[in-house]
């Protein structure tokens, strides 16, 4: 079984440069971080529900990004990169969403980034639940999805924030490692439009 796996996390490391190699050619190895806009910048809007949704809609420049949606498939395959391509080697979710059989995610990725080889790491790495797919949906459409308690874990509004503001997985967006575009922003700004989108009432951009 050792060898097995290592024979597996040796071809992945392998894989993982080449491909981590070919999509930097197409994207900014290095580049300045783009701020998001601060909530001040809302405060102009009178309109308190217009207010809410506009501040939804700037916090889903970080939700939509290739950073999250990555790792909120609509199926049983995560993707990665910028172009979203699907997982390669190919993996599946598995029953508790970190793997299935011998390719558990924990089988390449570590408790940290591998930049040697390109692969992404956190102690937590994980598929986020089908229940919270984001790919293929529109803003307003994961804005009702994750205020949902039924598919978002049973999380409360102040839940939602504490997660979105300071859980270390979703901040990992904005230290993915080389090669690889962090989220705009930081997750302390990501976290102050959240905080501001509950404050005005959490509406949701029209689906």
């Amino acid at each position: 079984m050792r060898t097995t796996l290592a024979s597996i996390r040796g071809l992945w490391f392998g894989m993982a440069t080449l491909v981590a190699t070919v999509a930097s050619a197409g994207a900014a190895s290095a580049q300045e971080r783009t701020p998001l806009k601060p909530v001040e910048r809302f405060s102009s809007i009178s309109d308190t529900a217009e207010r809410s949704r506009a501040l939804f809609a700037e916090a889903a420049k970080v939700i939509q990004s290739p950073r999250c949606l990555n790792c909120h498939p609509n199926g049983d395959r995560p993707s990665q990169g910028a172009d979203m391509h699907l997982h390669v080697p190919l993996v599946m979710r598995g029953t508790d969403n970190k793997g299935g059989g011998a390719l558990r995610c924990t089988t390449c990725h570590q408790v940290t980034n591998y930049p040697q080889a390109g692969i992404p790491g956190h102690a937590m790495w994980q598929v986020a639940p089908l229940s919270m797919a984001w790919q293929t949906k529109t803003s307003g459409e994961i804005c009702a999805q994750i205020k949902d308690k039924r598919v978002n874990g049973g999380k409360s509004l102040a839940q939602l924030h504490e997660h979105m503001a300071h859980d270390p997985l979703v901040g990992w967006a904005w230290n993915p490692g080389p090669r690889r575009t962090p989220a705009l922003g930081t997750q302390e700004e990501f976290g102050k439009l959240i905080e501001a989108w509950i404050a005005t009432g959490a509406e949701c951009p029209m689906l």
